[in-house]
């Protein structure tokens, strides 16, 4: 069911009620018994994940920070049997001879 603002308009009182779409709207303020009007509201929305805005109409050339500077490659095995591994080991040893 819909939650609708209402806004008196002699002593300023603001107030929600949530209604059903077939209710009567409330005509009369609860404190003075003055004149209610209904004030247009924004609707909650809110877009939740990877959406339209982020994936079609995002600028160019912001790059997320882990496309904006290469990582060094690292081996298969992640490095951790140290300097026993051929893969870490190939390129120090290039590096050193030239």
């Amino acid at each position: 069911m819909p939650l609708y603002a209402y806004s008196c308009t002699v002593c300023g009182h603001k107030f929600e009620k949530i209604q059903s779409f077939s209710a009567q709207p409330e005509l009369s303020c609860p404190k003075c018994h003055g004149l209610l009007e209904r004030p247009l509201t924004a609707p909650g929305l809110h877009f939740k994940g990877g959406g339209f805005y982020v994936n079609d109409y995002a600028a160019k050339s912001a790059q997320p920070a882990s496309e904006s500077a290469p990582a060094e490659a690292k081996p298969p095995c992640g490095g951790s049997c140290g300097a026993a591994c051929p893969a870490v080991a190939a390129p120090a040893a290039a590096s050193t001879t030239t």
